[in-house]
């Protein structure tokens, strides 16, 4: 039988900060995932690249516990996990600091909502509401709600794709800035090659259904960096060749 391939960076050490299983993950009688065996350790930023419906939002949720139902093993996840969705998902009642600390009785740490405010570089907004906000502004709202909660892992899922590209250049950059900052992993799943090649340490391609982990490209690179450098030129030619191969696995 094969063996899956073991998706991890080792860091001597380093326990692993995740640790995922999964054998089997079907809905219905449709497979989704296959065998995947996944690993990330503190501050490694990963991303999930492969064709629509191969089943990388569907990882992503079984990472989050949104879903438990799969064949397989969670073996390992830190306890405080955030969740950047696609769509911002801000409550538009409500203001962009009652966004970022939602509980129901309004107790939530405001000072510690202010300084995410600032981070995410909207100062002065505070009081606004989301229909007030560029789609830009809206995911910072989103990314500074994942990160209130001081979580070891971000979770996000196709978090740039609505934005124009000079604005996803700079949530780029802020993103990095921030898991730096807050010393926090990342898992990102994206279809924009580039994005995936100058965000991660290293990026999966996932093949078509019953997705799997048929490639793992290695960056190499350290940060702040240079989003002409020749070696991600290189790789991108290899993630768009793993991408073709993907799609008729």
């Amino acid at each position: 039988m094969n063996q899956p391939l073991r998706i991890h960076q080792t860091v001597p050490g380093k326990e692993p900060l995740l640790d995922l299983q999964v054998e089997h993950k079907a809905f219905g009688d449709t497979p989704v995932l296959g065998k995947i065996d996944l690993q990330l350790h503190p501050g490694e930023i990963v991303s999930l690249l492969g064709p629509s419906g191969c089943g990388k939002s569907t990882l992503l949720r079984l990472v989050a516990q949104l879903d438990q139902r799969f064949v397989g093993h969670l073996q390992r996840r830190p306890e405080q996990v955030g969740f950047v969705f696609q769509e911002p998902r801000l409550m538009p009642w409500l203001n962009v600091a009652d966004n970022i600390g939602f509980s129901e009785d309004k107790r939530y740490d405001r000072t510690r909502v202010t300084a995410l405010i600032e981070e995410v570089g909207l100062a002065g907004f505070a009081d606004a509401l989301p229909k007030a906000l560029s789609g830009g502004m809206a995911q910072r709202v989103a990314i500074a709600r994942g990160l209130y909660g001081q979580p070891q892992l971000l979770l996000l899922d196709e978090p740039f794709s609505a934005v124009d590209a000079f604005t996803r250049f700079k949530l780029q950059d802020l993103l990095l800035e921030l898991a730096r900052r807050h010393g926090i992993a990342l898992l990102v799943v994206t279809h924009d090659v580039d994005e995936a090649l100058y965000l991660s340490d290293r990026v999966l391609v996932i093949s078509n259904r019953p997705g799997t982990v048929c490639r793992e490209l290695q960056v190499g690179l350290g940060y702040p960096r240079e989003r002409r450098d020749d070696r991600l030129a290189r790789l991108r030619n290899e993630a768009l060749e793993a991408l073709h191969s993907a799609r008729v696995i």
